[in-house]
């Protein structure tokens, strides 16, 4: 884990490095990490189904909208970020540090395929944070060594957006994960509020989710679920 900056939502050794962020929450408190996707809205717009899942209780946002041109999704997170800032949550920019910067958004989660994690961090400072979702261990720790705040990892269970990465990888790669790291997890890939346990258990401080949320008839109900399931995990309910 690099150096170990963390305090708040970041942390430093030493003196304590200023936040503009420090009122959003630390990645591993969120317990519920929101992806969206405009194509499982079933026709809602996005804005009102995020504007829902806040009000269940969803304090961290990622914008994955990678079909966008750049002048759109500047638009669109245009207006998602005073909604994610009235709730008090963080919204993060997938892939594009650009947009990210030129918003104020509260930070960037990297892909596989996006800038190296360190040069990432460069560009965005000690102030905003930084996910990146990995698919390995191996993977897990470059993004730790790279800078950053929390990791992604999956798929860990069965799940049609994440087919493109592989088969499931199971709990089995959370434990390892848990090992090798103090970052943040998440767990992402097939997660309903029944499978918490099982991924919290597993080493996970969280989860994240597109259409258990997105695509649900009640976004505000379905975060509630995944998040009292979450709550009980971390209880040992």
């Amino acid at each position: 884990m690099r150096g170990g900056r963390r305090a708040g939502n970041r942390v430093t050794e030493g003196s304590a490095i200023p936040n503009p962020h420090s009122a959003i929450p630390n990645p591993r408190e969120w317990g519920l990490y929101l992806v969206t996707d405009r194509a499982q809205t079933h026709g809602r717009n996005l804005l009102d189904v995020v504007d829902r899942a806040l009000a269940g209780g969803v304090r961290a946002v990622q914008l994955r909208e990678k079909d966008l041109p750049t002048l759109d999704l500047y638009r669109l997170a245009e207006k998602l970020l005073p909604r994610t800032q009235a709730a008090g949550a963080a919204l993060l920019i997938n892939d594009r540090v650009d947009v990210a910067l030129a918003l104020g958004a509260d930070g960037v989660h990297l892909t596989r395929r996006s800038l190296p994690p360190a040069e990432a961090r460069a560009l965005l400072g000690p102030s905003r944070i930084l996910g990146i979702s990995c698919h390995a261990v191996a993977e897990v720790e470059e993004a730790a060594a790279g800078g950053a705040d929390f990791v992604v990892l999956g798929p860990i269970f069965e799940t049609p957006s994440k087919r493109p990465y592989g088969p499931p990888l199971g709990t089995s790669l959370l434990r390892e994960a848990r090992t090798r790291t103090a970052l943040p997890l998440v767990a992402i890939g097939g997660i309903s509020p029944g499978r918490v346990p099982e991924v919290m258990a597993a080493g996970a401080h969280g989860v994240a989710v597109i259409s258990a949320v997105i695509a649900a008839p009640d976004p505000a109900a379905a975060a509630r679920e995944l998040l009292a399931a979450v709550a009980a995990s971390r209880r040992g309910d």
